[in-house]
């Protein structure tokens, strides 16, 4: 953490320096992708703007891949007044925004293992994959307990149903990021995982009281805190029962920042707001008074105001008029220049451009990953023994992938069966199937002895819905009518409650080519099944289920 005393003068020093616009920078951190750009590119224009004219604190960088990423950000720091706090969403591994690295399974794929230790592994990797690429702060983990099936926005992000596991799993990956030399981010305070709605979109509402809150919601939270969490991010949502009646997002709520967070939590570190053109938040007032309006409930970082320097100049304007004290503002600066230094900020800005694929994307991380997701699947049903038959023996196969165009789902997965063996038929469905295609799937299915149903439905901002499209769920059910089918969800694990008519029922979490190998494995009787699922799955299937099969021998 902060390196005793040289670090702490520094930020005094610094401090005292700074003007007030100066100071406020220090808090914005607006948003960039990680794609290659050249010095003159308007995107890149953009961000030396920011980084020269505004002076702001930080980046959130987005996808790219490593080496473009590291390039992006060290030719950034190296015209920044001061260093840059570089941030980014790697939420189970840095593959959720770079288009390399370690793909580990959701969390909530994480948490289907049953063992603490993955979770400690994959905030280890993170933070190693993320300092090399000049990343210093993860707003990972999730520490929402995903209690509503129909949350369209956190779903398999979380790491399940039960408050004390996802606590356990919070504090392991918080430690595994501390390890791996990558500040962490507990979000979405005081927990998201019982709307649904999409914050993206607009305003969710929970009405549940502080009995609830205190026994369910703050039970990670709290397992972060004691962990040594370094920041926490806002939720975008209404919590009326807590906020005195207030119908107002908890980002801008004092009774949620101040009074819950830091008085009642005992929370010092960093607060962070979640995006802040969501709609959440911007559908309710002026980005300009929103971003006020969050700093005043208590936040310290102000993530992607829609206008950075406007966002300065509202800021600069509330502490000179009074509205905010000035010693309110050097509190927030002092913690954002105290993060930079606790990870040498001030002594090294720069990454290794040489060193990045030695640290990203080893053969080493891929191995752990690969081990995590084989242990994350969970076979929630084998009614009619049809994945066994599978299992069993080559076999006829037809493996029909339900995707949207463009995807690859399913690619992988026919190359591994034939691998072990199988005869692969492999037909690409589109999600609203045309009367040629539906006509092709059905033929395939007749010359199958087994056949196999591969699909994703997946969280995403701004979809507002999760869940299998209508003409999806429907032509599902018609193809496992059919003959028995399995079903292997590369997503969701909801969407079965969809598609009842399905023999087996296998959950694989994530549309990776990881988790299709696993699947390929699995199928193929040559890894166990052994996960457990960390949440109820509609209908019928509680807490915990999982039927085991051991690997053939």
């Amino acid at each position: 953490m902060l390196a005793p005393r040289e670090s702490s003068d520094t930020v005094t020093v610094l401090l005292a320096r700074l003007s007030v616009r100066q100071k406020v920078g220090q808090l914005v951190m607006p948003w960039l992708l990680g794609d290659y750009a050249a010095t003159d590119a308007p995107t890149m224009q953009r961000a030396r703007m920011w980084v020269d004219s505004l002076g702001v604190g930080g980046i959130i960088i987005s996808t790219g891949t490593p080496l473009d990423i590291a390039g992006k950000l060290n030719a950034l720091q190296r015209h920044a007044p001061l260093p840059l706090l570089i941030a980014a969403d790697f939420e189970a591994g840095t593959t959720m925004r770079v288009a390399a690295g370690t793909p580990f399974p959701t969390q909530m794929g994480i948490a289907a293992t049953g063992r603490i230790e993955d979770a400690y592994a994959m905030g280890r990797i993170t933070g190693i994959e993320a300092r090399a690429m000049g990343v210093h702060l993860a707003f990972a983990p999730v520490a929402d307990v995903n209690s509503n099936p129909n949350n369209p926005i956190i779903n398999t992000r979380s790491f399940g149903s039960d408050p004390r596991a996802v606590g356990a799993l919070v504090a392991a990956t918080v430690r595994g990021m501390r390890e791996g030399g990558v500040l962490s981010t507990a979000k979405h305070f005081p927990g998201h995982g019982d709307t649904d709605t999409d914050s993206h979109l607009s305003l969710p509402t929970l009405t549940a009281g502080w009995a609830r809150f205190d026994t369910l919601e703050l039970v990670p939270f709290r397992a972060a805190i004691d962990a040594g969490v370094d920041a926490m991010m806002s939720a975008h949502i209404a919590l009326p029962t807590l906020d005195g009646g207030a119908q107002r997002a908890g980002t801008l709520s004092p009774a949620i920042l101040t009074g819950i967070l830091q008085d009642s939590l005992h929370f010092t570190g960093v607060i962070t707001t979640d995006a802040l053109d969501m709609g959440a938040i911007a559908k309710e007032i002026g980005p300009d008074e929103a971003v006020i309006r969050a700093f005043e409930a208590g936040s310290d970082l102000l993530l992607m105001p829609t206008d950075p320097a406007a966002a300065i100049t509202a800021m600069t304007a509330a502490v000179e008029s009074g509205r905010i004290s000035l010693a309110r503002l050097d509190h927030s600066v002092r913690k954002v220049l105290e993060m930079k230094a606790s990870v040498g900020l001030f002594a090294s800005r720069r990454v290794d451009m040489d060193a990045v694929p030695d640290r990203v994307g080893t053969a080493a991380s891929l191995a752990v990953a690969a081990d995590i997701t084989s242990r994350s699947l969970v076979l929630l049903s084998d009614s009619l023994a049809t994945l066994e038959a599978i299992r069993r023996g080559p076999r006829r196969i037809a493996l029909l992938t339900i995707a949207d165009a463009g995807s690859t789902l399913g690619t992988t997965l026919a190359t591994d069966l034939r691998a072990a063996g199988h005869m692969v038929n492999a037909l690409r469905i589109s999600t609203d199937p045309t009367p040629k295609e539906l006509a092709a799937a059905q033929a395939a299915i007749r010359a199958a002895q087994s056949v196999v149903l591969a699909t994703s439905a997946r969280w995403g901002s701004y979809s507002g819905t999760i869940g299998l499209a209508p003409a999806t769920a429907q032509l599902l059910n018609t193809l496992a009518q059919q003959k028995p089918a399995v079903l292997v969800s590369f997503g969701s694990p909801y969407i079965i409650a969809q598609v009842p008519t399905a023999a087996s029922y296998l959950i694989a979490w994530s549309n990776t080519t990881m988790a299709e190998r696993a699947v390929g494995l699995a199928l193929a009787g040559q890894r166990a099944i052994s996960g457990h699922a960390p949440i109820p799955v509609p209908p019928s299937w509680p807490l915990g289920a999982g039927l085991q099969r051991a690997a053939n021998r």
